[in-house]
């Protein structure tokens, strides 16, 4: 079974307001569609990445760049194909976008693999699990939300089923900070799943004053908490001065960063995610090394092909995903079948490859031309 073509959509969808954490913007949901063409009629379908002004670039790259070194080329050959994809980030240039077309290509040829072969990327991935605990990203920074609010809103997504969330922090004081986490646990009560997310926000001693505020409460996570220009060294300290397990791993995109992690003895879970970091072929190499250390594995959003990824390996943990359709409209509306959230999980979707069944109206509208 051979390459005939590659097929790119660019999606943009402006949100109704910024959702951005302690370090950053998101006003658009964008993503992009990769449809590979094969000489047997099969056609992946498949889409990847969170990007906000990126997604015409990485397009660019696929097009001109990837496109010719595979075509062609048959698909079931996805190391050897990855290795002739990696080789264009070895010149001056943008490589994380480099490595984000990569990701998009790779992610379509492990569908392709999965169609072809009739199992799901789970099962060609281990196969260990048929569901998984679901979490949203929620507790964002809003003008005039009080901590009353939070509280609501984190009873709100119980309610709705979902097993925890993964809130904001980082952007306020840890005292202050440490308030809306209290307020959180307190809305949300006992049994729910409570993590804390920094987006690489504080100092050290900020870090670990905030850690000290909030260990009582319960937290499954304290992800990023450091400041992105010796995060590794930084994260390490933190992680030997609290309780609290240590997450990080989204913001590396090659298994080397993470090995840098792991190295420095500053996490317990990694959030590799595929979509920015070369695609499946990279995530599972990730996989491997945390399984060797003793290191659990999260994905940080992308929810479509996470589910595949973390159900294969016996160290995935939770299914991250934006439950307010407002932050991600693509992931409420782009997937025809999307599994329903219930008791806290969701199963995992048994169709060949990732098995995604994708509304071309949605498309048609949003696409960018």
């Amino acid at each position: 079974m051979r390459i005939e073509g590659i097929e790119t959509i660019p999606i943009k969808i402006p949100l109704t307001r910024d959702f951005g954490g302690s370090t950053y913007h998101v006003p658009s949901r964008c993503t992009i569609i990769t449809r590979i063409r094969t000489d047997v009629g099969l056609v992946s379908e498949v889409y990847n990445g969170d990007n906000r002004e990126q997604a015409l670039d990485i397009v660019k790259i696929i097009q001109e760049e990837l496109a010719p070194l595979i075509i062609g080329e048959e698909v079931h050959d996805i190391e050897k194909l990855w290795e002739k994809m990696y080789a264009i980030t070895k010149m001056n240039r943008d490589r994380k976008l480099a490595i984000e077309a990569i990701a998009c290509v790779d992610t379509a040829l492990w569908d392709l693999v999965g169609k072809a072969s009739g199992i799901s990327v789970s099962k060609m991935l281990g196969g260990y699990r048929t569901s998984l605990p679901i979490i949203t990203i929620a507790g964002y920074y809003e003008e005039g939300k009080t901590l009353n609010d939070l509280a609501r809103e984190m009873a709100g997504l119980k309610a709705m089923g979902l097993a925890g969330c993964k809130m904001k922090v980082g952007q306020l004081s840890p005292e202050r900070d440490a308030e809306r986490v209290a307020a959180a646990r307190d809305g949300a009560g006992k049994d729910f799943m409570l993590a804390v997310d920094a987006n690489r926000g504080w100092s050290v001693a900020d870090a670990i004053r905030f850690s000290h505020l909030i260990e009582h409460l319960d937290i499954e996570w304290f992800e990023e908490p450091c400041h992105w220009y010796d995060d590794a060294y930084m994260m390490a300290r933190v992680r030997q001065a609290t309780c609290i397990p240590i997450n990080a791993g989204q913001s590396e995109f090659t298994s080397h960063g993470v090995r840098r992690l792991i190295e420095a003895g500053a996490v317990d879970y990694v959030n590799f995610d595929a979509s920015e970091s070369g695609g499946i072929t990279e995530w599972r190499r990730v996989a491997g090394m945390c399984s060797v250390f003793g290191v659990k594995m999260a994905h940080h959003e992308e929810p479509q092909i996470a589910m595949q990824m973390l159900a294969g390996v016996p160290h995935g943990t939770y299914l991250e995903c934006f439950a307010n359709p407002d932050r991600d409209p693509i992931w409420q509306g782009l997937i025809a079948n999307r599994p329903q959230i219930r008791d806290g999980r969701i199963e995992i979707l048994q169709g060949p490859g990732f098995g995604l069944v994708l509304d071309e109206k949605m498309i048609r509208k949003y696409r960018v031309k």
